[in-house]
């Protein structure tokens, strides 16, 4: 199909383009910006005056419990979540049941994928058979059938032979491998940050030295093995020093961090609410404030939502014993447009690490919109409130905090390859 797409603000961080301006889209691509294409016949016309037209984002961490547990979400609802979201890329981590560590697996989430068609939907193979941190899984195979990289999420290795064994292995086949530092030994049985809320509540608490020490030690063997890296869900502030000087000494990796932790802190815990029940943890506002330093500097160059829906008694237990997670896709947009309007972030940076950022990172096609691009799209307003709750949100977990809550920023169309996926008007 043909589309005009006129009179919006076009952003493109990623050819440095910022203005007013008519997009063209045929063929699933984009054909033209600024002037009619020759011969270009427009089979629909969208009006974006006063909207922002920029690339689909690309969700670096989104969880799809199927197979293995539908009663959190499906491939089919979790992709038409992410199409309300303006998400035309989610990566989806290994831990279904049973995890993504054969072709087979692999396969049947993309075939999935592929009969909703909501988004192109990447799946992250699992690095070791099961998740178990034992024996290597079929790494080659899986990047053959799609996988664009492999991890084992914060699941431990039987040992650091082990991890370095895998990812010498990873780097002989110039796979990517996404780690999610945590030291399981020193997390315990903490749920929260070891702070004072945590003192003051009587949970256990998960200090960051659980997720630097891991850190450390992961970017060491990273180093040792000439593997290509990606870190995901930092945490704290001193995760991202260690990234920066390990930029800074040329080792090839990139780090995201999770939306809801550039914007709460351990205060969100402070009436028991298990909503906010996170792994790794909301941490403080230090950690908070230079997590957004590493964005704004680019040491951290993706926001991703970390998405995990849960059926509603996940939740329903006391603080410690809930599942941890919350459901965000749908409010990685309205989060993110939050920071802008706090002057955090600028509306081009924050762009930019939904769309451009995760891209590289990732090394997938997408978060770019010149000409001949693929024309994964997201239209959206900034200013449009509307309300969260069970009608309009499209996640089988309704696991946020945000639920029943009037929140600002809406995405008005979605387009994948120049199809439209998703649409809301007035």
């Amino acid at each position: 199909m043909s589309i005009y797409i006129k009179g919006g603000r076009l952003i493109d961080p990623a050819h440095k383009v910022d203005m007013t301006a008519d997009l063209y889209v045929a063929e699933g691509k984009v054909v033209a910006i600024g002037e009619n294409a020759k011969s270009f016949n427009a089979e629909q016309t969208i009006d974006a005056k006063g909207l922002i037209i920029c690339p689909g984002f690309i969700d670096l961490s989104a969880s799809i419990p199927e197979p293995g547990h539908e009663t959190k979400g499906t491939v089919a609802s979790e992709t038409r979540a992410a199409a309300a979201a303006g998400v035309t890329s989610l990566c989806c981590p290994p831990n279904t049941t049973p995890a993504i560590d054969s072709p087979s697996v692999a396969t049947l989430i993309q075939d999935l994928g592929r009969q909703n068609d909501f988004c192109h939907l990447y799946p992250i193979g699992a690095m070791t058979v099961g998740l178990q941190g034992a024996q290597l899984s079929e790494i080659y195979a899986l990047k053959e059938v799609g996988c664009i990289a492999v991890s084992n999420m914060r699941r431990p290795y039987q040992s650091n032979a082990v991890l370095l064994h895998c990812l010498e292995y990873a780097a002989t086949h110039d796979i990517t491998v996404f780690f999610s530092s945590t030291d399981v030994t020193l997390e315990q049985s903490g749920c929260v940050h070891d702070g004072p809320y945590a003192t003051r509540l009587g949970l256990g608490g998960i200090p960051e030295t659980a997720e630097t020490v891991a850190l450390s030690r992961d970017l060491l063997l990273v180093e040792q093995s000439g593997v290509r890296a990606h870190f995901g869900q930092l945490s704290t502030a001193r995760s991202v020093e260690l990234i920066a000087r390990a930029q800074d000494r040329g080792i090839p990796i990139t780090a995201d961090v999770a939306v809801q932790h550039l914007i709460s802190t351990e205060t969100c815990i402070h009436d028991f609410n298990a909503l906010y029940h996170i792994q790794p943890p909301l941490r403080s506002e230090q950690d908070r404030r230079a997590l957004l330093q590493g964005v704004k500097q680019g040491v951290i160059s993706a926001i991703c939502s970390y998405h995990q829906p849960h059926e509603t008694a996940a939740k329903m237990a006391p603080f410690a014993a809930t599942e941890p997670g919350i459901s965000s896709i749908e409010t990685l947009l309205p989060y993110g447009l939050e920071l802008v309007r706090n002057n955090a972030l600028e509306l081009t940076e924050l762009i930019e690490r939904l769309t451009f950022g995760p891209a590289k990172a990732a090394r997938i096609k997408g978060g770019a919109l010149g000409i001949g691009d693929i024309a994964d799209i997201c239209i959206f307003d900034p200013d449009e409130y509307w309300l969260l709750n069970e009608k309009t949100i499209f996640s089988k977990g309704h696991n946020t905090p945000l639920l029943n809550t009037e929140i600002q920023g809406r995405v008005r169309y979605t387009m994948v390859a120049g199809r439209k996926v998703h649409q809301y008007t007035n």
